[in-house]
């Protein structure tokens, strides 16, 4: 049995049958065309997804370099820490001798090497990348000095460093070790 329609504008029939074969055979052709483009998004999402892993790793790789020249830069720093108390200690020792003895025969080889110790210590240092933190003279700076007191000054303004009980140091572009400071207040 076969369905006639007919549309009412040309009076022409058209048979049922007709339009299922047709659809019939343009159905591979659209099955086809949904599937080249389900293939197609599944690419794109792979090729998105690689690209998001490549940078991962790119990411990773930059962090692991730069951890790795921070390890080696920084390595030294609890050493770096423990020679600063020696470096103190020669200091005070040196400031510790009046100038009558530094004249005297007797002590002068003594104080002559204590000073050349001082001088290579200070190389070793230099070569290092540790240098002494400026603090006399300089605006109070939280992130390489520590205040320890106020001094009433009517000489210096308030906030600049006026005395340094302890040099502060830096290790290369760290802070090693903070100079403890007195910092002038109004008086």
């Amino acid at each position: 049995m076969t369905d006639t329609n007919q549309t009412p504008d040309d009076g022409l029939t058209v048979d049922a049958t007709d339009l299922r074969e047709e659809t019939a055979e343009a159905a591979p052709e659209v099955a086809s065309n949904d599937r080249v483009a389900a293939l197609e998004a599944e690419l794109a999402e792979a090729k998105a997804a690689t690209l998001y892993a490549r940078a991962d790793a790119q990411n990773m790789l930059r962090r692991a370099e730069k951890e790795a020249a921070d390890s080696r830069a920084y390595a030294v720093t609890g050493f770096a820490r423990d020679l600063l108390s020696v470096a103190d200690n020669l200091s005070r020792g040196l400031a510790a001798i009046p100038e009558e003895m530094r004249g005297d025969e007797k002590l002068k080889g003594l104080v002559t090497g204590l000073e050349a110790t001082g001088r290579e210590l200070e190389a070793v240092f230099a070569r290092n990348g540790i240098t002494k933190i400026t603090a006399i003279g300089e605006r109070l700076d939280p992130n390489r000095h520590q205040a320890m007191f106020e001094v009433p000054s009517a000489d210096a303004e308030a906030g600049t460093v006026v005395q340094e009980i302890q040099g502060g140091y830096m290790l290369k572009d760290r802070l090693l070790r903070p100079a403890l400071v007195g910092v002038a207040k109004a008086p």
